[in-house]
């Protein structure tokens, strides 16, 4: 059916970290895979990002992570070079190759000007060099997730909606409107795909990623929130599939 973004498929049996909600204290929130063998370092990088509010799932094998990524929706890939199972250069080779897109972020612990020639022309979008500083790891996430909306400034308008995702703040008909961390991911994924009818499951999996210990009926209740603090006719049910966002009326 065309202009539905549809739900992934979950991972079986090698997705171990499931993402788990922090309080957000800064940027637009994504889902991201982590993947990265090192304990120490993944657990930090983890524990930053999940205190934004993005949700990450962390995977520690390249060939398992090259399987997550063929199935699972992300927005962006924060990825290790030197991995067990397969590195880091060929599970980005076989993305590029197989024209999965999604932004990727390369770690290298080897700072020399070769190392980083290849990752960027094997299609990486940006590198760190380790020790990775989080602050700046931080930033250039919000950096890539930013481009791979398609805008590098915050700010995004759509009819009388205005969302500034590095704030996380909504505004609609000039009105400031409070929202939820999750309130206002769903808000924004409708904004970034206007007129798309977006699947239950793909929502869901925006929201909690890998995380299926999610009650049946949170969805529909961000999505009853939003109609009740913007418009009740704003974000329309498409019976049987998911929801769509009432493009003439926002």
């Amino acid at each position: 059916m065309s202009g539905i973004v549809p739900a992934g498929r979950y991972c079986p049996g090698i997705c171990p970290r499931l993402a788990a909600p922090y309080p957000i204290t800064m940027g637009h929130a994504v889902r991201l895979l982590l993947v990265e063998d090192d304990e120490q370092l993944g657990q930090g990088i983890r524990k930053a990002l999940m205190r934004d509010g993005d949700h990450v799932d962390w995977l520690t094998d390249g060939a398992q992570a090259l399987a997550a990524i063929r199935t699972e929706k992300f927005e962006l890939i924060i990825l290790d070079l030197h991995l067990p199972g397969k590195d880091g250069i060929s599970v980005l080779r076989a993305m590029r190759s197989e024209s999965i897109d999604t932004p990727v972020l390369i770690m290298t612990a080897r700072d020399t000007v070769d190392e980083r020639v290849l990752g960027l022309d094997s299609g990486a979008d940006d590198y760190l060099v380790k020790p990775v500083e989080l602050k700046e790891l931080r930033s250039r996430v919000r950096a890539l997730s930013r481009r791979s909306h398609g805008f590098a400034a915050s700010a995004i308008v759509l009819g009388e909606l205005r969302l500034d995702t590095a704030a996380q703040q909504a505004w609609y008909r000039g009105v400031q409107i409070e929202l939820s961390r999750r309130e206002f991911a769903v808000l924004a994924e409708f904004v970034n795909k206007p007129g798309q009818v977006l699947a239950r499951g793909y929502l869901e999996e925006i929201l909690y990623g890998w995380d299926e210990g999610v009650e049946s009926n949170a969805l529909e209740v961000h999505i009853h929130h939003l109609r009740k603090k913007l418009d009740s006719k704003l974000i329309k049910t498409v019976r049987g599939v998911g929801y769509k966002l009432d493009i003439e009326r926002g």
